[in-house]
């Protein structure tokens, strides 16, 4: 029997409900459906953020890792997902990632075979599938906007692996952070040159010249094949953001 994560609650067979929590927000029932809901989810969404910040507190440093779900274990970057958190443990940086299958457990894996601290944040879905076997510390959210201040707040960095729309709003929620300084010197590297090389020739070729975005955006991204020179770049940012902060 499959089992539904809401919040910290498991559910199963005729329990798991047909809506997830970020739906039933988002949806509008009505002018004064506000009056009898919402001031009760602000109490709901209050506890997730104290529960967040509690379990992440004294996470050390640590880089958010984001990729596919989708990955299986016989792909080779699943194997590169194993090397990128080992490689980070092995800098002293504790893993984050969505805490899920593919991808993510890959990135879980390594940095818990390297005897490192595997984070995973789960997020309530319909088609939930539950924090995977390597995650240490695993919080499960019922609102995406929650668990996305964790990956930020408790980071020094990104490293984006292959990926579908997951994958894509948080690489451009991150580079919109960066580029309207709402984070500090936050290193973005995308690992997987073939898949990324498109994207960020259209991003330069297509979206510079237009004049959305300046070309100096396009340089907020770092592309590598190499899992150490992924750790390296970002380690690098952050030795320079702390040799230059104000004593």
């Amino acid at each position: 029997m499959n089992a539904y994560q809401r919040g910290p609650v498991t559910l199963r067979g005729q329990h798991v409900p047909t809506t997830t929590t970020d739906q039933r927000l988002l949806d509008n029932r009505g002018p004064a459906d506000w009056l009898h809901t919402d001031p009760w989810r602000v109490m709901r969404i209050q506890a997730e953020f104290v529960e967040g910040f509690g379990a992440m507190a004294e996470v050390g440093p640590a880089v958010s890792v984001f990729g596919s779900a989708r990955t299986k274990p016989d792909h080779p970057m699943y194997a590169l997902g194993e090397q990128v958190g080992a490689e980070l443990v092995e800098a002293g940086y504790a893993v984050i990632t969505g805490g899920g299958p593919g991808s993510m457990e890959a990135v879980n894996k390594g940095a818990d075979r390297a005897g490192g601290t595997s984070v995973g944040l789960g997020i309530e879905l319909p088609f939930e599938q539950g924090l995977n076997s390597y995650v240490h510390i695993g919080v499960n959210f019922r609102y995406f906007f929650i668990r996305k201040t964790m990956f930020v707040k408790y980071a020094e960095g990104f490293i984006v692996l292959p990926g579908g729309f997951g994958t894509f709003d948080e690489l451009f929620e991150a580079l919109t952070l960066v580029q309207t300084h709402k984070v500090t010197s936050f290193p973005i590297v995308l690992i997987g040159t073939t898949y990324w090389q498109g994207l960020r020739d259209w991003l330069r070729d297509v979206a510079v010249e237009e004049g959305t975005i300046s070309a100096a955006d396009v340089d907020l991204l770092h592309l590598t094949d190499d899992p150490q020179e992924a750790v390296r770049l970002i380690r690098t940012a952050n030795e320079e953001r702390r040799a230059h902060r104000p004593e």
